[in-house]
């Protein structure tokens, strides 16, 4: 891998190329219309613009009774417990409610691959795999919520799959040291499960760092850790591209995720990390979802609502555990140098970790870049010589393009890296010690091609070129004054907040917090207009003659569809950048944009196209 220094400033946002980009589609209302195009001329037939205004109204109905559907999912999901959205059967193994330290944690094993038993899809000779999924605001199951997944793709090469999977209520007074002690205590049961076989641990974004600090508590117990889209260098990142590690700054510090938990009576409401993610790409996870909807309502709807049953599980964490996450880690970056106290007397040091490590990463993720998935190995090595002395082994393969979520949640990513990675694994533990990058050689470019159609190769890194600079001195002022507005909030304010809170309090806000109540209004419960709307959707959906997906009329409305979501990509991007030039009015920094990890060749192109 080439390291390309960049000294300019924010990149503009390239256009995006429109799909049919070189039509140029004209039309007048006549009852015979000619459609210009740099082609052949298509004739448009006198009730085509009528049919076409048809279809746009049964598609309106058929849109708004899947918005329909998904309130009445989620709400049912609710009473339902909000259990774990997992594809597959499974039988709890361990409940960590019941330990000595309680926490909302339990530890599955996966039983059943749709008909076929555990006998039938598993090798005893291969090691355990444990799943772990991020505590981000959503519930467990995103790693195995459909067959083609990292649990899908584990069993499908013979390995024993395990799962661990959280409540939607923390246990009280529930601390981030009671959640890694639940954690250790699941690796040892998994491994004696299997004769003292290591487990390979799987951490998917937050679990990525909970995975980690468990290796270097876990020395000899767990296998290969696995790390995919996992933050574990917070300050890290490039100007223009990465503003969420700015917004703690921002908005003062901890103190206000303290408020939260406190007007929540001592929980925190994952609602607001799920709010915060939407925000972060408005274009894709707010317009461009429900623009996919409405264009494609005929194919999208199933996908659409798969989903979104999981994206709008909200859990709670409690505020001793979100606050412990956010003052050492966002905000402290306290992982990376060696300062993250667990318990007392006992610091994560990533020193300590010598089973191998598997990174991956995506430059089309905005929410863990490469440079906080990789930037913390030269924070914790000097050079490549100290990490071998170690004897430490890292490897790291990347994504040109797939976003955050599509690292745990793509099917094609599953069925080619996640595979990849599973097939590789002994290769890894036999590589001598050092930096190595992952090159997936697939000519085919089919990832559901198998070995020797697709190989493997390992090429040796130095450490140095993962070394990106950033304004270490304004975050430091960002953590100095974090800990300053917490303290005058936990001593001055917080104690009239809590006294104030109860759980009516906290049920009202959790019921009224706009992520829940613009998916409730559209179930039939709250809205009675809506049972109408799912009456008319059942009669258009009998006799309904989608319009044809090639027609110029559809072919405009997509070009629409996409002149809009640019033009939000480009607000989004001034508000973005307004935020960064704000926080380096306040602090500093980052003001001269800082190197970037970059890809050689044409990756490096591809960085930024979505």
């Amino acid at each position: 891998m080439t390291v390309v220094l960049k000294t300019d400033g924010v990149e503009p946002v390239e256009k995006r190329p429109k799909k049919n980009s070189k039509q140029n589609i004209t039309a007048s209302v006549v009852p015979t219309t000619a459609i210009h195009q740099q082609g052949p001329v298509t004739e448009l037939r006198g009730n085509d613009l009528f049919r076409y205004q048809v279809d746009v109204w049964q598609r309106s109905i058929l849109f708004w009774d899947t918005l329909r559907q998904r309130a009445n999912n989620m709400l049912e999901h609710e009473r339902a417990g909000l259990p774990p959205v997992l594809d597959f059967k499974y039988e709890i193994i361990l409940d960590a409610r019941n330990f000595e330290k309680p926490a909302n944690y339990a530890l599955l094993r996966i039983t059943e691959v749709g008909e076929d038993c555990w006998e039938d899809c598993v090798d005893p000779d291969k090691p355990p795999v444990i799943v772990v999924d991020p505590r981000a605001g959503h519930g467990p199951g995103i790693g195995g919520f459909k067959q083609e997944s990292e649990v899908g793709m584990a069993l499908h090469e013979g390995h024993p799959v395990y799962f661990v999977v959280f409540f939607p209520e923390p246990a009280p007074g529930q601390s981030l040291a009671d959640v890694l002690h639940a954690l250790r205590r699941f690796v040892e049961e998994v491994a004696g499960r299997h004769s003292g076989t290591p487990p390979v641990l799987y951490g998917n974004c937050q679990a990525g760092w909970a995975v980690t600090m468990l290796s270097a508590d876990c020395e000899g117990l767990a296998g290969p850790a696995v790390l995919n889209g996992s933050p574990l260098s917070y300050w890290a990142g490039e100007s223009g591209v990465n503003p969420m590690r700015v917004s703690g700054g921002l908005l003062g510090g901890a103190w206000i995720t303290h408020l939260i938990a406190d007007l929540g009576n001592g929980r925190f409401d994952g609602a607001w990390l799920a709010q915060n993610f939407e925000n972060l790409k408005p274009e894709k996870a707010i317009w461009e979802k429900y623009a996919s909807l409405f264009h494609g309502v005929d194919t999208e709807r199933d996908r659409f609502l798969e989903f979104e049953r999981w994206w709008n599980g909200f859990y709670f964490l409690s505020r001793e555990e979100i606050l412990a996450i956010v003052e050492n880690l966002f905000i402290g970056n306290q992982l990376e140098q060696g300062l993250m106290r667990v318990c007392e007397g006992c610091i994560a040091d990533l020193r300590r970790i010598r089973n191998p490590i598997i990174v991956f990463a995506s430059y089309g993720d905005n929410i863990t870049p490469p440079h906080q998935a990789l930037g913390w190995i030269p924070a914790v090595y000097k050079d490549t010589n100290e990490l071998k002395q170690a004897g430490q082994r890292i490897v790291y393969l990347t994504n040109p393009h797939v976003g955050h979520l599509g690292i745990f949640v793509s099917g094609k990513v599953a069925r080619f890296e996640h595979r990849a990675i599973l097939e590789s694994l002994d290769e890894i533990e036999a590589l001598d010690h050092g930096l190595y990058e992952m090159k997936i050689d697939n000519p085919s470019g089919d990832p559901d091609c198998h070995k020797p159609d697709y190989s493997v190769r390992f090429e040796p890194r130095q450490v140095g070129d993962l070394r990106a600079d950033y304004p270490r001195a304004a975050f430091e002022k960002v953590q100095r004054a974090s800990e300053f507005n917490e303290t005058m909030y936990r001593t001055f304010v917080s104690p009239w907040v809590q006294s104030a809170s109860n759980p009516w309090v906290a049920e009202w806000l959790k019921w009224m917090h706009p992520m829940r109540t613009s998916r409730y209004l559209f179930s039939e419960t709250f809205n009675p207009w809506m049972r109408g709307v799912a009456i008319l959707a059942e009669t258009i959906a009998k006799d309904r003659k989608p319009f044809p997906k090639d027609h110029p009329l559809i072919e405009k409305e997509r070009q629409m569809f996409d002149e809009v979501s640019s033009t939000i990509e480009r607000a989004r991007v001034g508000r973005d950048a307004g935020y960064e030039q704000l926080f380096s009015l306040l602090y500093g920094g980052p003001g001269s944009m800082e190197p970037s990890i970059r890809p050689d060749g044409d990756l490096a192109e591809k960085a930024h196209d979505n």
